[in-house]
């Protein structure tokens, strides 16, 4: 059974510019998906909202999903869970998504982000075996973990070896020597583990997984999200009709690199500049303030999807 962290003492969930640069490709997706065929204003999203509701705010405004389920654990802070509730078409189960997923109709198609804050671990698995178990087709799966050695860089590849043996078993498949668990191929190790069991969720049925999404990012804590579609052939034929696999943000498969999320950091007045030139010439640069090839590269490439902050005096 999943436990979530408590982030949201610690993260102002809105004020992420890297997540929200996520979330804003995952709706341009969603829409791309809409106008090929898949009715995504009637899925039912199922999320963990805490106590922010971000996701749930722009998948109700945005995609126009009327169907919304925020799974909450902790019940210390269910009055502000309730009282942040932003619509009424939300409705909040106080409760594990261990025990909610099985209880997701099968009538209607889902979509379910596995929003964890944390390094991967057993739960998480289990979750996900359920997800592909009872997932019907048509429905988006996300998952998303943290990826930084679990333990901390104090410990080194033996512990995290260990940590992944504990928490994932028979899920790591070829993992078995010290040196996969070098720091730098965490981000493997984690994603074969996740594609593992959503696999094993679905072996007795007549669907597979469809990649669609493979994103790492840092708002801080390095994370990764896995997503893609619990789909039969006639799934497959529309994604594969759809503008979605001409989008950057696009995985169709989980090999080479996932799609980073980098974002630069700027002022205010120098994303207006930048803004008037993009999309922008691949070796375009600017002498009006110092800024390198790569970062306007990088914004380049999220400047659609980034929020603009800025403070309001009341």
């Amino acid at each position: 059974m999943s436990v979530p962290s408590e982030s949201y003492l610690k993260v102002a969930y809105d004020l992420r510019p890297a997540k929200q640069t996520e979330r804003r490709m995952l709706i341009d997706a969603l829409q791309r998906l809409a106008l090929s065929g898949f009715d995504i204003g009637d899925y039912q999203y199922t999320g963990f909202g805490s106590i922010f509701f971000v996701d749930f705010i722009l998948f109700h405004k945005l995609l126009g999903l009327k169907r919304l389920l925020s799974v909450e654990y902790s019940e210390k802070i269910e009055k502000r869970v309730k009282f942040n509730r932003p619509f009424k078409q939300i409705d909040i189960s106080m409760n594990s998504i261990t025990d909610v997923i099985p209880t997701l109709s099968a009538d209607r198609k889902h979509l379910l982000w596995l929003d964890y804050d944390d390094v991967l671990k057993k739960s998480h698995i289990a979750d996900l075996v359920l997800a592909g178990t009872y997932l019907p087709p048509g429905s988006i799966l996300l998952v998303t973990v943290d990826v930084e050695p679990p333990g901390g860089e104090q410990d080194g590849p033996n512990e995290w070896k260990q940590h992944f043996e504990d928490q994932a078993g028979d899920y790591l498949g070829p993992f078995t020597q010290l040196e996969s668990f070098a720091e730098s191929n965490l981000l493997t190790v984690n994603t074969r583990v996740l594609e593992r069991a959503i696999a094993s969720g679905l072996v007795a049925r007549e669907a597979r997984f469809l990649p669609l999404f493979w994103f790492v990012y840092q708002d801080g804590h390095k994370m990764l999200t896995l997503g893609g579609m619990i789909a039969t052939d006639a799934e497959a034929r529309k994604v594969e009709g759809s503008t979605l696999r001409g989008a950057g943000y696009y995985r169709g498969e989980f090999s080479g690199e996932p799609y980073s999320i980098r974002v630069p950091n700027l002022t205010r007045k120098e994303r207006m500049y930048l803004d008037r030139e993009m999309p922008c010439a691949d070796n375009w640069t600017t002498d009006e303030f110092e800024l390198d090839l790569e970062s306007i590269r990088d914004y380049r490439e999220v400047y659609r999807y980034l929020p603009a902050y800025a403070e309001l005096l009341l």
